[in-house]
């Protein structure tokens, strides 16, 4: 067992003074720990903004006007999750015709999870020193924008695969209705995108505060999987590609998640909030949106739930929208603009991105052509047969693998390509092909400590290999040290040189996979040719799904 020193600090004056002491920051929110064995210290449940509830309900987030917490957070301890959700799980889509759940709710109350839960972690390599100026890497986690936490991803792991020398920064966001309830009463009223709103505040916090920690606020690298990731893309381009203030120089995404994002007022959007109303009884009310705002706890819990569960199978219903301020047109779009907000770019996708996400007893139910209408559902005849003339002529054949392929190309893969070529130049690109390369099976290199709480989606096998991890890991952590996938540190490692990812010159990307008798096969690939014809394809089509 590691050796461990732990304090708790109280006492926060002011938290958002540049001039604040170390000690009058932290709260006695914060456990502080010192782990001797891997030198490193953690703080942990650090509140960000004020919680969330009341009349600040589907609002921007706030500074905390007093941060003491009704109740005691006990030494070492992690914070309560925000509320969580789950993926579609139907064989249809709830958009076409019919309704997204009927008028009953049953009301569960979920142990761990809260509507306070705006908090972040730190983890800082050795002890603390406010004189230093490390670099800085914040982790904003994945799950379809309706579950996640801070507790499943150490960032002592990071700092440990870095070699020691960065920060880690673990935050938290509001999920599911509470953090992307959309339409334009929500407009009106309160706060659209919410919950990328949450990471745009803890990302000012660090801003602000990070330099008491040792931590070097001009040198942050944000790092996202999934929904981490495609909250990224949305960061890049707020604000219209302006923003007032640098919040992150280098940004790196594992698997961008980039479903169609609806402006707020399209019917999608109007549709949910129009059954959530129904849901949670405030149908007859004169304000709807007051009466959502004042709705007990585990009634809006329970809509949570019922409104994410009713999806088509592997989607997600309570995602971030166009909202005209903050993301003023589809992020790809405003990518292909050039409004992208980053100095360098880092990028891994993984093999079949599509695999998880796709249930195979209902695509062998179903022709492709149905499979598609479901997954987009606002798309017409002519370009379903489209999509489906794509994706039945490459020697796909079955319904089950179209699927997959159409999944993870239109959402993940070629979301990625886009991005990358507003980089071109100035960025890298990696491609994790271990098998069974499935979606967020990367995630166990980055975080070990997954293995060991068994929280690896999946539960895929894990390849562990010394050379490999080191190679792997070295990479992305040698990017948020030294701006360069190239200058990693660590001994073990036997990465190449990784390329820079050209649009106009050689698309040379990193593999990173196997051999048969499981020793390390990493080495530079060129793309996929008959993939970037795909995502053309998607590209064409993208003022029809519109990212």
């Amino acid at each position: 067992m590691p050796i461990l020193a732990s304090a708790m600090v109280a006492g926060l004056v002011h938290m958002r003074s540049k001039c604040a002491s170390l000690q009058t920051l932290i709260s006695d929110l914060a456990s502080i720990t010192y782990n001797q064995t891997i030198n490193q210290t953690e703080f942990l449940s650090i509140r960000y903004a004020a919680p969330p509830i009341g009349n600040l309900r589907f609002q921007a987030p706030r500074k905390p006007d007093n941060i003491r917490h009704k109740g005691t957070i006990e030494s070492n301890a992690f914070p309560p999750e925000c509320f969580q959700a789950s993926s579609g799980t139907q064989s249809t889509s709830p958009f076409i015709n019919s309704s997204v759940v009927g008028e009953s709710l049953t009301s569960t109350s979920q142990p761990g999870q809260s509507e306070d839960c705006l908090f972040l972690s730190i983890y800082v390599s050795g002890k603390l020193d406010p004189k230093k100026r490390m670099p800085v890497v914040v982790w904003i986690h994945g799950g379809g924008y309706v579950f996640g936490g801070s507790s499943t991803y150490s960032g002592n792991d990071l700092v440990s695969e870095a070699g020691g020398g960065i920060i880690a920064v673990v935050i938290q966001y509001r999920l599911g209705l509470f953090g992307f309830l959309s339409g334009s009463e929500v407009k009106k009223n309160g706060a659209l995108n919410a919950g990328l709103l949450d990471q745009r505040f803890a990302l000012e916090w660090i801003q602000e505060n990070i330099h008491l920690f040792g931590g070097d606020p001009d040198k942050v690298t944000v790092w996202g999987e999934s929904a981490g990731a495609g909250s990224i893309i949305q960061h890049m381009v707020a604000y219209d590609g302006y923003s007032h203030n640098k919040l992150f120089n280098n940004a790196i995404t594992s698997s961008i998640y980039l479903p169609p994002q609806y402006n707020f007022d399209d019917p999608i959007p109007e549709k949910i909030f129009s059954d959530v109303v129904q849901l949670t009884g405030c149908k007859n009310s004169t304000d709807s949106f007051n009466c959502l705002t004042c709705v007990d706890t585990s009634t809006l819990e329970a809509a949570n739930l019922a409104i994410n569960n009713a999806g088509f199978f592997g989607t997600f219903t309570t995602i971030p929208v166009v909202d005209g301020s903050l993301i003023v047109e589809p992020p790809l779009q405003a990518v292909a603009k050039g409004k992208a907000n980053a100095e360098r770019y880092l990028a891994i996708t993984n093999t079949f991105e599509g695999r998880i996400f796709v249930n195979s007893t209902f695509s062998a139910q179903m022709n492709i052509y149905i499979f598609i209408k479901q997954l987009f559902p606002t798309f017409n005849e002519s370009q379903i047969q489209e999509t489906a003339q794509q994706y039945t002529s490459i020697g796909l054949d079955s319904v089950d693998e179209q699927a997959v392929a159409i999944m993870g190309e239109s959402i993940f893969i070629c979301p990625t390509y886009e991005v990358l070529s507003a980089f071109s130049g100035h960025a890298h690109k990696g491609l994790y092909a271990v098998p069974p390369g499935n979606h967020a099976d990367d995630l166990q290199h980055y975080f070990p400590d997954l293995i060991v709480a068994g929280t690896v989606i999946e539960n895929d096998p894990f390849y562990n290999n010394t050379i490999f991890s080191a190679s792997f890991d070295g990479g992305f952590l040698g990017f948020v040290k030294f701006d360069d996938p190239n200058k990693h540190t660590l001994p073990d490692s036997k990465l190449p040189e990784w390329e820079v990812y050209s649009e106009y010159g050689s698309k040379t990307e990193m593999l990173f996979n196997r051999t048969a008798d499981f020793h390390p096969d990493i080495r530079p690939i060129s793309t996929d040719s008959g993939l970037l014809d795909r995502c053309k394809f998607w590209k064409r089509l993208s003022p029809f799904v519109p990212h």
